[in-house]
């Protein structure tokens, strides 16, 4: 009975591992026409008793303004061209605040953000983090940072119902993509660490202070790479 067990618990480790890493291959070329949190908040949609809302719709990062990768790394990982998925010094600064109590803030990377957006669920846990760390370092080596950027921008949640760059501005601003200025990217970029919270079509006067200390942000920050003419 014990070799049985131990001989299918190996089979499941395997299977795991497996499949795991033949997604993110496939992803690596493939759209991600849909996340665990987009069905996610259909179900929530569902069970209140709401109309399904679900705006999503897949371009290639050369079909966004270049301006869109910029006001992300500005808002959320400066460092995202420079580190391998984990950025060190965030994470010890968020250790340090949390050890002398002040407002706890969360240290994941861009690429730790994707990695749960495309294969995880959104609630905090241990276990959640540990496949995020392992998801993350699978996509950094297979897909690398072009890919990661791309894949990111078309999943995050940046409205009710509302995934990606595209989405959101053909419901917020009325345009594609491509054609979202500098500050309108900053001011989606914004709204990022709460979008059910915050509008970028309805901004409150935090969001357009945070909009304007992103917008000094991304002086710093290049144009990202593979959009460079």
């Amino acid at each position: 009975m014990f070799k049985k067990l131990q001989l299918f618990l190996r089979w499941i480790v395997l299977l795991f591992f497996g499949s795991s890493i033949l997604a993110v291959f496939v992803y690596k070329w493939c759209p991600v026409y849909v996340t665990p949190l987009m069905l996610i908040r259909c179900a929530q949609q569902v069970s209140r008793g709401e109309t399904l809302r679900l705006k999503h719709h897949w371009v290639p990062l050369d079909s966004m303004s270049i301006y869109m990768p910029v006001a992300v790394m500005a808002s959320e990982d400066q460092r995202f061209l420079n580190h391998h998925g984990f950025d060190f010094i965030e994470i010890d600064k968020a250790m340090e605040e949390h050890r002398t109590g002040k407002r706890f803030r969360g240290g994941s990377t861009i690429s730790q953000q994707t990695a749960k957006n495309v294969f995880l669920w959104p609630q905090p846990s241990w276990v959640r983090k540990g496949l995020e760390a392992y998801f993350t370092v699978l996509i950094e080596y297979i897909w690398g940072k072009e890919r990661i950027m791309e894949v990111y921008l078309n999943s995050i949640e940046m409205g009710d119902g509302i995934y990606g760059a595209e989405a959101v501005a053909q419901q917020h601003f009325g345009c594609r993509a491509a054609a979202l200025t500098r500050p309108v990217c900053a001011l989606v970029a914004a709204t990022l660490p709460n979008p059910l919270k915050f509008s970028s079509k309805s901004p409150s006067a935090y969001i357009l202070k945070r909009q304007t200390a992103i917008m000094t942000q991304m002086r710093h920050i290049d144009v990202f790479p593979s959009q460079q003419e």
